[in-house]
């Protein structure tokens, strides 16, 4: 802009004066270039008066002739080099040809003149905001409003700078307050909102993009922008309305595709999504995130080729994103493609070596390849970082996995080693056990064998093989002339790991030698042990059975008896081997599991004493005194409830009035 006429300096001439005067009205009149003309004369007579310069500046500058302002603001900088406010015009004009940097380079000469005009920290940030020097163009509009903050062209312009530098918070901040100055009167709608969408606050950034989109319905931009919104909200139909009419006014606006599959995916409408995701990659066939979430909707689908086919697309766009590799190797998993599942597994822990999750599924997958050992030192591995029951089963389960493995390969040393530590970590299953038992056997470790068949029998009373294979065991124990009825391993492995019974003749075991001479033996030793023990001399008497029990090892009567003279004798350890025998060779023997379960009981094992009861009654359910200790074992633990139920099961099977009427008083006790 001219500066307006003022006087010109005594010592002009009278002649480049009056062409100074004419200049003004010209000014006045706007007609500038009649104005630059009259003072190219004047300077043509006083080549050296700053004042006929800056005004032919201002008459060329409004003219738009730039070239020749600066020329003869230069001019002027020549003559007057300590006027400050020379170089603002300079750097004005500057700025009229988008020349910023000469612009700043203007205003800093200014500033370095003058720092006490304030006002200059606009120009120059103003400047420095076009040169794309958001960081030092924000220091500049935060001084410039520390003395103008009501100045709002210098706020919308630092909230701009804060946007582009991706510091939206502070962009929120400054929109706040231009927008609570004057809701009506604010024009940057789109910005305001995109910042609230940036700092997530997306019920905000709804609010505010809905208004700006009524009064610009063509701007699509802010349109997908709100739409994203909506997803964030949840308010999935919202955006999908916003996306519907973006296609209506550009069917061909690509970009936003991916973003509106994201929405259809979200929605659970899988065609459309896969129809969008499938547009987006022809336009754009090189972004991974594409690829990688329509891998997400295969998956979802179960369609695990084309999940991995995309996935695999996804990760040779983009090597380095670790999530679309897990995601890569829980779909070969999957698939039971093992050994690339492991290939990722291993890229994974390269990077998160520590990670618990990657390293089970490895752990898994090396499981399911039956690679027992690698398997079994990832579970002991992560079992030292934390205790998981599930981890712990697998690691066991894999421990016997490879325990069976050596038996098969008749290395029973190896065999052993593994299974005992299935063992000793708390196998929940009787075939740990019985697939011990048989390798200490092989072993020539009859005791332990013996421990371990027991322990098989006591987690899986109703595996006959294993009750069978145990009597077997006792036979060739008892008496060393039979011949023990191994099962061959090869008949084993024919029928999936599953024993077939053991040939037994009518006493229950198959034997050798004279049936009637040893059956009238067998008569006579338990007869001499019944008499023995009616007179109380138990250790004769054991003797007497354990010599029957070489003849007929399976006979559940005679170890039945044994139990109970050790009983006699307080020796509970004893008899309570011994009814187990009983009811290892027959599971059904009632009477041993009774016994079985008063020992437990005397011993306050009232868990196990439960467990003997309860299979009393279930083998005869007309067993009364079952349901009176059981009932008793129930009220020492405080169950009342159950304790209860079982007393009053024995009224109804029992013909003991005395008992009767004792168990009635209690229960009356119980219910109170």
């Amino acid at each position: 802009m001219m500066l307006g006429s003022v006087p010109a300096h005594a010592y002009m001439s009278p002649e480049a004066n009056s062409l100074y005067q004419q200049a003004c009205t010209y000014e006045y009149k706007q007609d500038f270039k009649a104005a630059a003309a009259a003072l190219e004369k004047a300077i043509a007579i006083s080549g050296n008066e700053p004042q006929l310069y800056t005004k032919l500046a201002g008459a060329y500058s409004e003219l738009g002739e730039y070239d020749k302002a600066l020329a003869a603001y230069k001019k002027v900088s020549e003559l007057r080099p300590t006027d400050a406010f020379i170089y603002i015009s300079m750097g004005s004009i500057y700025e009229n040809k988008s020349d910023y940097k000469s612009a700043l380079d203007a205003y800093s000469k200014a500033m370095a003149l003058f720092p006490e005009y304030k006002f200059n920290y606009l120009n120059i940030a103003n400047a420095q905001f076009q040169l794309k020097d958001y960081k030092n163009a924000t220091n500049s509009f935060n001084k410039f409003l520390t003395i103008y903050p009501q100045h709002k062209e210098a706020r919308e312009n630092l909230a701009a700078s804060y946007l582009v530098t991706g510091d939206a918070q502070k962009a929120v901040a400054e929109y706040d307050k231009l927008y609570n100055a004057d809701p009506n009167g604010f024009k940057e709608l789109d910005k305001y909102g995109y910042a609230l969408f940036c700092t997530k606050d997306y019920e905000r950034a709804a609010t505010i993009l809905s208004k700006y989109i009524e009064q610009k319905p063509a701007d699509l931009n802010s349109r997908s922008i709100l739409a994203l919104a909506y997803q964030e909200l949840e308010k999935n139909e919202l955006a999908y309305a916003q996306y519907q009419e973006i296609f209506k006014q550009k069917p061909d606006l690509h970009a936003v595709r991916l973003d509106y599959a994201n929405l259809l995916a979200d929605m659970g409408k899988t065609p459309e999504a896969i129809q969008q995701y499938t547009l987006y990659i022809q336009h754009f066939p090189d972004n991974a995130i594409a690829y990688k979430n329509l891998g997400i909707v295969y998956k979802r689908q179960n369609n695990i080729d084309k999940a991995i086919e995309n996935y695999e697309l996804a990760l040779a766009k983009h090597c380095r994103d670790f999530d679309l590799k897990e995601d890569l190797a829980q779909c070969y998993h999957l698939k039971k493609d093992y050994a690339n599942a492991i290939k990722y597994y291993d890229e994974l822990l390269l990077v998160k070596k520590d990670d618990y999750d990657i390293k089970l599924n490895k752990a898994l997958a090396l499981h399911a390849m039956q690679k027992y050992p690698a398997a079994i030192s990832i579970y002991e591995d992560l079992l030292q970082t934390k205790q998981d029951k599930e981890v712990k089963k697998n690691l066991i389960t894999a421990l016997i996995a490879q325990g069976q493995v050596s038996y098969d390969a008749q290395d029973y040393t190896t065999a052993a080693t593994y299974l005992e530590q299935a063992v000793a970590k708390g196998s929940e299953t009787g075939y740990g056990y019985y697939l011990l038992a048989k390798t200490y056997r092989k072993c020539n470790m009859d005791d332990k064998a013996a421990e371990m068949y027991e322990k098989a029998i006591a987690f899986e009373p109703a595996r006959a093989e294993y009750s069978n294979e145990y009597a077997e065991f006792i036979a060739s124990r008892f008496n060393d002339t039979t011949a023990p009825l191994q099962t061959d391993d090869a008949e084993l492995a024919a029928t999936g790991g599953e024993l077939p019974a053991v040939s037994v003749g009518q006493d229950g075991l198959k034997v050798n030698g004279n049936s009637e001479l040893d059956s009238e033996r067998h008569k006579d030793l338990i007869e001499l042990g019944d008499e023995n023990l009616k007179n109380k001399k138990y250790d004769e008497c054991i003797v007497n059975y354990q010599e029957a029990l070489k003849i007929r090892p399976s006979d559940e009567q005679t170890l039945f008896k044994l139990g109970y003279v050790y009983k006699l004798k307080n020796d509970n350890a004893n008899a309570i081997n011994f009814y187990k025998k009983a009811i290892f060779v027959n599971p059904d023997y009632r009477d041993g599991w009774f016994n079985l379960g008063l020992i437990y009981a005397d011993e306050n094992n009232l868990s196990g004493a439960i467990d003997a009861f309860k299979r009393v009654v279930l083998l005869d359910a007309d067993y009364s005194y079952a349901y009176y200790a059981l009932a008793l074992a129930y009220e020492n633990e405080k169950d009342y409830l159950n304790a209860i139920k079982n007393y009053k099961l024995f009224l109804e099977h029992s013909d003991d009035d005395v008992t009767k009427k004792a168990v009635k008083e209690k229960i009356k006790t119980l219910e109170k």
